[in-house]
């Protein structure tokens, strides 16, 4: 609560208002386009020169040739019909709008539809580098890059349609905990180094430049489930796979086998993963 970004009452405010419209928001309409001030292009221009850097050195291969066909503006924020115009013609996904965390069944569930919950605010201006929850930053350079790739949509889609498929909280919330840990903070090993293709790592200076020094286990369904996080910092353990297809082969075997009773037989009980406090839509 110390960061500034949930701290300065204007901020606040000024995040408040561009989030407003996601209230009413339906699933699929265009979202409404928003005026960013001088220091918001600013704070996208230094992000997005830092990013761009970091995710050469640090990236795994697909992302880096996702990155190119994203074709994401350094000079100002893109709006989100700009993304999703580009989106679209690669493989079908739109951005949707959303004003913060959305309930998982509408967030997961809305991915088998091809549409995927981005917010529109920027990030504090004093600490451009860092944000302890999502913003338009996060949502363009890591979920903006996967979804240009059919490779990552395949994998969006079919978490998307698992989440569907289910409605008990408990199974829905064991789909987005590996949904955490593969597409929020997935690793891939390439020539014996951690390469980032998580979209919370690509977002994020900081954590990006230090995968060498993150605990980095192997991609397991069960360890993941059994494993607490939160959404709010660093993440202290991360899974690597050797592969995309190895990624889709797990969480397709996984997610296949899953129904509205599964989650005592995965030995899961209400509240097994962290949170930290983040606005509803």
């Amino acid at each position: 609560m110390e960061h500034p970004g949930l701290s300065d009452p204007r901020y606040l405010r000024r995040r408040g208002a561009i989030a407003a419209p996601a209230r009413s928001h339906r699933v699929g309409d265009p979202s409404p386009p928003v005026e960013y001030s001088e220091t918001e292009e600013q704070t996208w221009r230094i992000v997005h020169q830092a990013l761009w850097t970091a995710q050469r050195e640090h990236a795994c291969r697909g992302v880096l040739d996702a990155r190119e066909q994203a074709a994401i503006p350094a000079d100002h924020i893109p709006q989100h019909a700009e993304v999703a115009s580009r989106l679209r013609r690669l493989t079908g996904f739109d951005f949707t709008l959303a004003g913060g965390v959305v309930e998982n069944k509408r967030f997961l569930g809305s991915m088998a539809e091809g549409y995927f919950h981005a917010v529109q605010f920027v990030r504090h201006s004093a600490m451009p580098l860092f944000t302890p929850e999502p913003d338009v930053i996060h949502d363009v350079f890591g979920h903006g890059i996967h979804l240009a790739s059919p490779a990552f949509a395949d994998i969006y889609r079919l978490i998307g349609q698992a989440a569907m498929r289910v409605e008990d909280e408990d199974v829905l919330q064991m789909i987005s905990d590996v949904y955490w840990f593969t597409l929020e903070y997935g690793v891939l090993d390439e020539g014996g180094e951690p390469k980032a293709y998580g979209a919370a790592l690509l977002s994020s200076y900081g954590e990006i430049r230090r995968l060498r020094r993150s605990r980095i286990r192997p991609l397991s369904i069960r360890a993941m489930l059994a494993t607490k996080y939160d959404i709010c910092g660093y993440q202290p353990v991360l899974f690597s796979a050797r592969c995309l297809d190895e990624i889709t082969d797990t969480l397709g075997g996984f997610l296949e086998q899953l129904d509205d009773e599964s989650a005592p037989r995965f030995g899961r009980t209400p509240s097994a993963s962290a949170r930290c406090g983040a606005e509803e839509q």
